[in-house]
């Protein structure tokens, strides 16, 4: 767990990116404990204000989270025309509870996080996004994502995956496997969105995640945000549909309906933008 060394947390990891760290001064460590699955430090840093570490990796800093929870909400939920029940896998934090609620279309959200952990923490030490969790459309499951799709078919109309990094276990959340499992727990023209990486970091490893995908989505595409706490300052997500004919970069929210759940980071722009790749990324993916 100790990633600290004077007053500076470094993040370190060189299975996902070797010769590279990211690091923030801290002026407190707040927490840290080991839970059932993993390590979890929660601590004050001197300019992204209070950041959640799991495993030695940043999951989120108060500066720089709703650029992620927004998009990876938003980006699936208005490609839906009529997303009611949403699914979250993982995001025991509550950011993307706190925002997939806003979406005005949205009647039940189910959340299912292996970690009560990490769930209790945040509703101690991370109340800016752990108010997700007191929303009465949000019902929250411990346990695993796995099971609990196993036993819920073509239940929902979007599912979100708020995954850590592709190691250790959550290597598993990566795979076409995975895909099969989600496939089947949508409805007719379901779609989902999942954590999906930098493809500064490993373009291969991204293209292969969306080959699974594609083994059981009729449309599948790349999104990206900036993020500058997390590796190479942005990450992506893959995004997949059961409906051929999906048009993930139209956005079905208007600006008027958007300004009126008050989002600081999404907009009908930037969806539609996030879509755009650069020339190289592109034809790697999808030529």
């Amino acid at each position: 767990m100790d990633s600290l060394k004077n007053g500076w947390f470094s993040e370190l990891q060189a299975d996902l990116w070797p010769g590279q760290s990211f690091s923030l001064k801290v002026k407190e460590v707040i927490h840290k404990e080991k839970s059932k699955f993993q390590d979890i430090q929660i601590v004050e840093t001197e300019t992204y204000g209070r950041c959640l570490i799991l495993d030695g990796i940043i999951q989120c800093t108060a500066r720089d989270e709703f650029s992620y929870q927004e998009m990876i909400s938003f980006l699936p939920l208005c490609a839906h025309p009529n997303p009611k029940k949403v699914l979250i896998v993982g995001g025991g934090d509550g950011g993307v509870a706190r925002e997939v609620v806003k979406h005005p279309l949205v009647e039940e959200v189910h959340q299912v996080e292996i970690d009560d952990r990490v769930v209790e923490l945040s509703k101690q030490y991370l109340p800016a996004m752990a108010c997700g969790f007191e929303n009465e459309k949000l019902k929250l499951t411990i346990g695993d994502g796995f099971d609990y799709m196993k036993k819920h078919k073509n239940e929902f109309d979007v599912i979100i995956t708020d995954s850590s990094d592709p190691i250790g276990p959550a290597v598993s959340l990566f795979q076409e496997s995975y895909y099969e499992l989600m496939k089947h727990a949508l409805k007719e023209d379901g779609i989902v969105c999942s954590q999906g990486g930098s493809f500064w970091l490993d373009l291969d490893y991204i293209k292969k995640t969306m080959t699974g995908c594609k083994e059981h989505f009729a449309k599948v595409a790349y999104a990206v945000t900036s993020v500058p706490s997390y590796p190479c300052g942005h990450i992506g997500f893959v995004m997949g549909s059961l409906n051929k004919d999906q048009n993930f970069v139209k956005p079905t929210l208007g600006e008027a309906e958007i300004d009126a759940i008050d989002l600081k980071y999404y907009s009908s722009e930037i969806h539609t933008s996030a879509f755009s790749l650069p020339r190289w990324v592109q034809k790697h993916f999808y030529n």
